[in-house]
């Protein structure tokens, strides 16, 4: 298989296009800073989970390790994203 066709090449991209997207977002200054930081917070977790499954290779870890990782990347930025609107009301 050709070195573009890899999923790690596929997901690499991904990763790249999501940062150059966060970035855009957060220089456009097209949303509020509350729909900026949420989208910016989900980004980030998605692009965690890439990370984690693909080149840290948690799709072949033992089920309580990939669930354990998987409730992370769900529960740290909604504490992160809670504890923001909280202090912002």
């Amino acid at each position: 298989m050709a070195l573009w066709l890899s999923p790690a090449t596929f997901v690499w991209m991904v990763l790249m296009i999501a940062t150059c997207a966060s970035t855009w977002w957060l220089k456009s200054g097209a949303s509020t800073s509350m729909l900026a930081t949420a989208a910016i917070l989900v980004i980030a977790a998605v692009k965690v989970r890439l990370v984690i499954t693909h080149f840290m290779e948690l799709k072949d870890a033992p089920i309580k390790w990939r669930l354990f990782f998987e409730a992370w990347v769900v529960i740290f930025p909604g504490i992160v994203l809670a504890g923001f609107w909280l202090a912002r009301a």
